[in-house]
């Protein structure tokens, strides 16, 4: 599977060109639906695009936007993708967009992952937009190796939206979208940054196990052509 690779020489210009992309998408999205749904990942990477398209002239109000995973943390604490989401996405002009998280009061995350995926239901399918990151194992949403849900969550027969993962490199439990909700996707790109970063790209474009490095079960899903943009 070809997928298509946008480098740019910098983060900046990373982050502008890639907020332009995603808002022409969602932009598409409401004039022909009259709504979309955006889902983002969290981590280090994003906070710098987020903030260039929180600026976009954009019917907010009318574009929902979810997250690909979530540490089953509350939203007040720092390693949470809410409160980053918080406090550079819904910011300027999108602070009008609805927001729908996976994080809940559940006592653990497996009840938490039952009443995630019924307000992840409310979306409807395919999600206009959805966005990736990847870590240098190789995981990506929080298809982590090892994980005791890996195969379950990367199993294209998959019912449920979305899923608890337990897993030693992942820290807290986690909630993850399950991957026919991501592959099925109207738009779906991969956004990493650093020399480290592509070298484990190339390596996931190799030969190997996908339970070794998950991003493998996106660049290989038929017929998804995956957009990835990066810059050193």
């Amino acid at each position: 599977m070809a997928h298509n690779l946008h480098s740019f020489a910098d983060g900046n210009a990373l982050a502008e060109a890639f907020a332009s992309v995603v808002a022409e998408r969602l932009a598409a999205a409401c004039d022909a639906r009259g709504k979309a749904v955006l889902a983002v990942s969290g981590g280090t990477t994003p906070a710098r695009f987020f903030k260039v398209l929180s600026l976009k002239d954009l019917p907010w109000e009318k574009i929902t936007v979810t997250l690909v995973d979530e540490r089953f943390v509350p939203p007040t604490s720092d390693r949470s993708n809410q409160k980053l989401v918080a406090g550079t996405l819904l910011q300027n002009k999108a602070a009008e967009a609805p927001f729908i998280g996976l994080y809940n009061e559940a006592p653990d995350a497996e009840a938490g992952a039952g009443i995630a995926a019924q307000e992840i239901a409310k979306l409807g399918q395919p999600f206009d937009v959805v966005i990736l990151g990847m870590g240098g194992d190789g995981h990506t949403a929080s298809f982590f190796p090892g994980g005791d849900r890996l195969s379950d969550a990367l199993s294209t027969e998959q019912q449920a939206l979305v899923l608890p993962i337990h897993a030693e490199a992942a820290g807290e439990p986690r909630l993850t979208l399950t991957l026919p909700v991501i592959v099925n996707a109207r738009f779906a790109a991969l956004h990493i940054e650093g020399a480290g970063k592509r070298t484990t790209l190339e390596k996931a474009l190799g030969a190997g196990a996908t339970a070794d490095m998950p991003i493998r079960a996106i660049l290989r899903h038929e017929p998804i052509k995956l957009e990835i943009f990066w810059a050193p």
